[in-house]
């Protein structure tokens, strides 16, 4: 009987721990709610050239009016180089699109203060002719060929292909220069020189205006076939200062990628991205942009190619005179590789 009692007993401890169990196990730990502070926007300012070094940016720049960008983007368009500089060098600017000559100026002025992010603009020079015997450089031997740039990588360039295919200036070839794109643009438009040098977006303004004239030689082809396509021939760029870029490269890496977006949409979408242009005020008119778009070689070429072809550029530049890029060529410093 005494052994019973035990047992009972026993079983009765066992039952409660078993209902005590159960009990526990139907609780939850409270947790403390967690809460995450939204990441703010970084704030970038950044410098633009009017025309094909800026065209690139008009989808970014409408997204971020919209605010559909993971940065702050405030753009400025400035008219000429020199504003360019002067924005740079002062602050005012963290980041700047500008022809690449410049940027390796201000490596070189700013104590090498700013990297170059990307090649943003292949190739914009053209050969128009009012008639139809220019067919290669070869074929303007003994020609008078009316151009703009002096004294700037236009005339650089041209010298360097009329060089390489054995023409020599003044002796082979006789060049006018003129000093606004405009004015010989409307030249041209008149029919008042034959065969002349001109950049985008002029190119199209020209020969929407006068149909008796023909692009005859695109020089940035005629580059291609002596340098390789590897080797492009690269006329725009981006730049940042160097100490934004390391207290921001998380942006600025941000900020690649949604550039690289806008210039597929644009190389895509000419339409749609010309009336941004237009809205932007980068180019005046609808019609020519969307026309000038496919001519512009507006492009995003990052990391080693970048630095490939930049300074393949460079080095021509150089050769030609050093004052064009700042009396020195940069050193690899000046290219960022993220």
């Amino acid at each position: 009987m005494q052994k019973s009692k035990r047992i009972l007993s026993v079983v009765l401890a066992l039952a409660m721990l078993l209902v005590f169990a159960a009990c526990n196990s139907g609780k939850t730990e409270e947790k403390e709610p967690i809460t995450t502070k939204p990441q703010e926007k970084a704030t970038i300012n950044i410098a633009t050239l009017k025309g094909p070094t800026g065209m690139g940016i008009s989808k970014l720049a409408d997204d971020s009016n919209k605010g559909k960008t993971n940065n702050n983007y405030n753009i400025t368009l400035a008219a000429a180089p020199e504003d360019i500089v002067s924005l740079v060098s002062s602050g005012q600017a963290d980041m700047a699109m500008c022809p690449l000559n410049l940027a390796s100026v201000l490596y070189n002025k700013t104590n090498k203060n700013v990297k170059m992010l990307a090649l943003n603009t292949r190739g914009v020079l053209y050969i128009l002719e009012n008639g139809n015997t220019i067919n290669s450089i070869a074929d303007l031997k003994g020609k008078t060929l009316y151009a703009t740039g002096q004294g700037a990588t236009p005339e650089y360039i041209l010298n360097y292909l009329l060089e390489k295919n054995g023409l020599k200036v003044g002796t082979d070839v006789k060049i006018e220069y003129k000093s606004e794109h405009s004015e010989l643009a409307t030249l041209a438009a008149a029919g008042s020189v034959s065969i002349c040098m001109l950049p985008e977006p002029n190119v199209t303004v020209v020969t929407a205006q006068n149909k008796n004239i023909r692009i005859a030689i695109d020089l940035t082809k005629e580059w291609e076939k002596i340098n390789g396509k590897d080797n492009a021939l690269a006329q725009g760029c981006i730049i940042v200062n160097k100490d934004f870029l390391s207290k921001n490269e998380k942006a600025v890496q941000v900020f690649m990628e949604e550039y690289e977006a806008s210039v597929n949409f644009v190389n895509k979408n000419a339409a749609d991205a010309a009336k941004l242009i237009v809205e932007q005020q980068i180019l005046p008119n609808e019609a020519i942009a969307t026309k000038a778009i496919p001519n512009c070689n507006i492009t995003f070429i990052a990391g080693a190619d970048m630095k490939r072809v930049a300074k393949a550029n460079l080095q021509m530049l150089f050769d030609s005179n050093p004052q064009s890029v700042g009396k020195a060529l940069p050193d690899d410093n000046f290219y960022y590789d993220s």
